[in-house]
């Protein structure tokens, strides 16, 4: 039975490492998702049918439960609100691995505690640690996102010498624990200790910097998933959660490189303030240059080559259906259109991928940055909607900016560029963009959506 029990998880380890290899790619994603979906399975099975974990009836109570609210974030979460939704799943999954843990530590029935093997004690301290913190930071990274609390960074004196502190007596107080697991008192101080820490090390990082925070704490969910993998000597879970970390953590990475910033500046840095209403202080005296849609419109249709760039506020004003339809009103009129997509475009890795993907866009006209940037000098029209801080030339010429050095979409190398804002308000960032004053720029202002349907409606009278 042991035996059947390994060539399953193996099985299912397998079906991971190919669903998460067809994940790289928008045109196999889904098919991946589906692979690894079956994996899952297959490890559940293994694990209720060859385990006596829980009796049945409290099995098919969690499921039902389980699934009726995963139904509702599936019907009624918009778009726009996902980088919440993967937050607040971030953090289920790391709270969901320390209660388990809490569970075998406070249990007499099991092996951790007296007399259990020095890693078991020391993985259930980890545990508690990873999980506790994924969990609180990734619900103050949902009232963030979310508005529930300011998205600008909070910092107060001495705030990286207290969470050193802090970090420090966790830490003490797992070797604590792995030389005296008995010790309740401890344990309970190591859980409410690393939940703070948790609120700590995410209140200071700003709005800009979420995308980043939210890989990472989904990485933190695999750790401390493996972790609890460990404490209760279960592979499928040590494998699932691994995968989970190390692609995070890659994940991370790659999101650090495209706004050209480490690890620790986006942890340490106190950057992204949320941006305020209103004209940016920045703007001085610079004028900026209106269009109607009348003019918008014929600059379209008359052009070679369109590149659009899609961003946070096409997400807010869910225009990608008409973003759609106009393309392919251009495509009939012989117009070339291309989407640029930049890696932190949007609230979280993808934000823009699977928007455009909802709405059919093709999956071979999406370009990356490295892809689409050399074409923006032969462009005749950059369509910038909703994008801010991705496009801004400031990342590259203003060594006074905190943008300065974050490659970004050189829209402002097109022929012409026309950006569909509601107003003139700062990016996550909080600082101004010096493309919407640039010569080659005309503001379309107004709801996104309205102002596509109304493009729309212009060409389709030429």
């Amino acid at each position: 039975m042991a035996a059947l029990i390994k060539l399953a998880y193996l099985a299912a380890a397998v079906l991971f490492i190919l669903g998460l290899k067809r994940l790289s790619s928008p045109a196999t994603a889904r098919s991946g998702n589906f692979i690894a979906s079956i994996g899952m399975l297959i490890a559940i099975v293994a694990t209720l049918a060859f385990t006596g974990i829980l009796t049945w009836q409290m099995i098919i109570i969690g499921m039902v439960v389980g699934s009726a609210i995963g139904a509702v974030f599936a019907r009624t979460v918009k778009m726009t609100a996902m980088p919440q939704m993967v937050a607040l799943l971030n953090g289920f999954g790391g709270g969901a691995s320390a209660l388990v843990a809490a569970a075998e530590f406070l249990s007499p029935s099991t092996d951790v505690g007296v007399g259990a093997p020095l890693y078991v004690n020391l993985t259930v301290g980890l545990s508690v640690l990873v999980g506790a913190v994924t969990f609180s930071g990734s619900l103050v990274a949902f009232g963030k996102l979310q508005e529930l609390i300011t998205g600008r960074p909070v910092t107060y004196p001495l705030q990286k010498t207290i969470n050193g502190l802090i970090l420090a007596a966790i830490l003490g107080l797992v070797v604590w624990l792995v030389l005296e697991p008995e010790n309740g008192a401890a344990f309970g101080s190591l859980a409410a200790l690393a939940f703070l820490l948790g609120i700590l090390s995410v209140i200071p990082i700003g709005g800009a910097d979420m995308p980043v925070v939210i890989s990472l704490l989904n990485s933190y969910s695999g750790v401390a998933a493996a972790m609890t993998g460990f404490v209760i000597n279960n592979e499928g879970l040590i494998i699932s959660g691994a995968l989970v970390g190390a692609s995070g953590l890659i994940l991370t990475n790659i999101m650090c490189r495209a706004m050209n910033r480490s690890l620790a500046n986006v942890l340490f840095g106190a950057f992204g303030a949320a941006a305020a209403e209103g004209p940016a202080a920045a703007a001085g005296d610079r004028s900026v240059r209106s269009i109607s849609h009348e003019d918008a419109a014929m600059m379209l249709a008359y052009a070679r080559q369109v590149v659009v760039v899609p961003g946070y506020g096409l997400a807010v004003a869910q225009a990608q259906h008409e973003v759609r339809e106009l393309a392919d009103l251009l495509e009939k009129r012989g117009v070339e259109v291309k989407y640029a997509i930049h890696p932190v475009a949007g609230r979280m890795p993808g934000h823009m991928n699977v928007l455009l993907a909802e709405a059919n866009v093709p999956y071979d006209k999406l370009r990356d940055m490295d892809q689409i940037n050399p074409e923006f000098e032969r462009t005749d029209v950059a369509l910038v909607i909703g994008a801010n801080d991705v496009v801004n030339p400031a990342a590259r010429n203003r060594p006074d900016s905190p943008l300065y050095g974050m490659p970004i979409l050189d829209v402002d190398k097109s022929q012409n560029v026309i950006v569909l804002k509601r107003s003139m308000r700062p990016g996550f960032a909080g600082v101004d963009n010096d493309l919407f004053y640039n010569g080659k720029t005309s503001m379309l202002f107004g709801d996104a959506k309205d102002s596509v349907k109304k493009l729309i409606e212009e060409i389709k009278a030429l």
